[in-house]
């Protein structure tokens, strides 16, 4: 297959777009019910007027389709391979719904190709761009609301194929994720790769063999038992899968039980419903709410490789708790103005939302988890978020109907208690690359990692990392010479019999 002959930055960019096209897709999908639903419109009178608890399900089925994909991409992604599954997921979105594919592997795939100082930042974009996507679903379904026919919903439902298209035309003459293909055997193709990616002409370049050999050493440790076993992910030890696996579905079930999707599957049922708004202002709001939380999307782009993962959580967490709780009171007063201030609540909360709770769920399980477990974690973690979301999105419309303007206190209860999770059970994984990701572990433990070293780095994860710096400095200009290799093979040297001590206590705590 003919691949882009792009290197460096440019490549990175190239496959950026792609996974932005592939998050575009994702945003417009679960924006896209939100102004079609709920309303004496079209698709009431064809579809016979459902009741709330039927809205709910019709949404949320969706997330049903999506749930069976990351399934799939849990037990087959890792053979097939992230390019090949991004492929299957565009396919499918061509001929129905479901996004569970491309949730799983994009996040892998642009992780494993970026170096862990943007990378944050790189997985931050894709989740902007899915702001976008909820955006322009909002508008074309508001433009869409005066038009009379099936093509008032029909047209919106059907856009998707435009985006899924384009995407399946941007993956195709893209290259595969070099850790995946060096952890299948192919490892001469995933040199070449790594060249592309670091701007050099050969793989024999210094700064790619250096690289290729700390993926070959963490891919040494990782599958020192032999082929992979289900059961490794509940493996303890100095590799901590099942820790690991926790923290994937843990910070997924976290972003779903924030309330977000609440907001954006469901705002102009929410502003209708709760705050006795009329259906047009109900829409307008809508689609202003998805605007205002596009904006606030782009915060992270600056924020979450400066500060961290955990702060951006907490700082979140904390931001949508008060929120909910200030809306709660104007709502229980009943005017109309204490309804207008609660609708500016919902618009601060999409603030706290889009520079925390967005953006980092889909960041942190490829970030934690090993090459060996990298696709399985992050398909059972989007497993999960779409559970969680269909629970969600099933339960709000019949709430809304029972308790009103009370469901706000539910989630703001839920944003509270993420705070103090976070703060003990999560450790910090901004600036490291994937294979240094691993020391955090190191101690064990439900909470080995999360305060003993800044950042999440060791002793040993700092001692290689200035390593690296050395080498660079005094690699400069001499990037063919001899110099320059002795210090890749010390590196890789340091690498190896680290790798071989932690292997030996894998063995030993098996």
């Amino acid at each position: 297959m003919w691949i882009v002959p792009l290197r460096g930055k440019y490549l990175v960019w190239a496959i950026t777009a792609c996974c932005c096209q592939g998050f575009l897709l994702l945003g417009y999908d679960q924006g896209v019910m939100s102004g079609i639903i709920g309303a004496d419109n079209q698709f009431g009178r064809d579809f016979g007027h459902p009741n709330p608890t039927t809205q709910g399900t019709i949404v949320a089925i969706y997330d049903i389709g999506c749930a069976i994909g990351s399934l799939v991409t849990f037990f087959w992604g890792e053979s097939i391979g992230r390019k090949r599954m991004i492929m299957a997921g565009a396919a499918t979105m061509l001929v129905g719904t479901g996004n569970g594919f491309n949730s799983s592997s994009i996040p892998v795939y642009q992780s494993e190709t970026c170096g862990g100082m943007v990378r944050g930042a790189l997985v931050c974009l894709n989740s902007t761009v899915t702001i976008v996507g909820l955006v322009i679903a909002y508008w074309l379904d508001y433009g869409m609301s005066y038009v009379n026919g099936p093509a008032q919903w029909r047209l919106p439902i059907g856009f998707q194929a435009f985006f899924a298209l384009c995407l399946l035309l941007q993956v195709l003459v893209l290259p595969d994720s070099p850790r995946w293909c060096m952890a299948h055997g192919r490892e001469e193709e995933g040199a070449r790769i790594l060249a592309q990616l670091e701007d050099h002409d050969s793989p024999d370049h210094p700064d790619v063999v250096a690289k290729r050999k700390e993926i070959q050493v963490s891919l040494a440790q990782e599958s020192a038992g032999g082929p992979f076993r289900y059961r490794e992910l509940l493996q303890g030890g100095k590799l901590g899968n099942f820790r690991r696996i926790c923290l994937c579905i843990g910070v997924n079930v976290m972003q779903q039980f924030t309330g977000a999707n609440m907001i954006n599957y469901l705002a102009p049922v929410v502003y209708q419903n709760t705050m006795g708004l009329s259906r047009n202002l109900s829409l307008l709001l809508g689609g202003f709410t998805a605007v205002t939380y596009m904006f606030a999307s782009f915060i992270p782009l600056w924020t979450v490789d400066r500060y961290g993962r955990r702060v951006l959580l907490m700082t979140s967490a904390t931001g949508l708790s008060v929120c909910f709780i200030l809306a709660s009171i104007l709502l229980s007063v009943g005017t109309k103005s204490a309804a207008y201030g609660a609708t500016a609540m919902v618009f601060i909360f999409q603030i706290f939302l889009g520079i925390g709770y967005l953006p980092i769920p889909w960041l942190y399980p490829a970030e934690i988890t090993t090459t060996r477990i990298r696709a399985r974690g992050s398909a059972i973690s989007s497993f999960f978020n779409w559970m969680c979301v269909f629970a969600v999105v099933e339960m709000t419309p019949p709430a809304i109907a029972n308790i009103s303007w009370r469901v706000f206190i539910i989630f703001a209860i839920f944003n509270a208690l993420w705070v103090p999770l976070v703060y003990a059970f999560f450790p910090e994984t901004k600036g490291l690359e994937l294979e240094d990701v691993d020391h955090i572990f190191d101690k064990g433990g439900l909470t080995g990692g999360v305060w003993s070293s800044p950042g999440g780095r060791t002793v040993e994860s700092r001692r290689i990392a200035r390593d690296v710096e050395e080498r660079k400095v005094e690699g400069e200009g001499q990037a063919e010479g001899e110099k320059g290799k002795e210090k890749d093979e010390s590196l890789a040297d340091v690498r190896i019999e680290d790798t071989k001590e932690r292997v030996e206590a894998t063995k030993t705590d098996d």
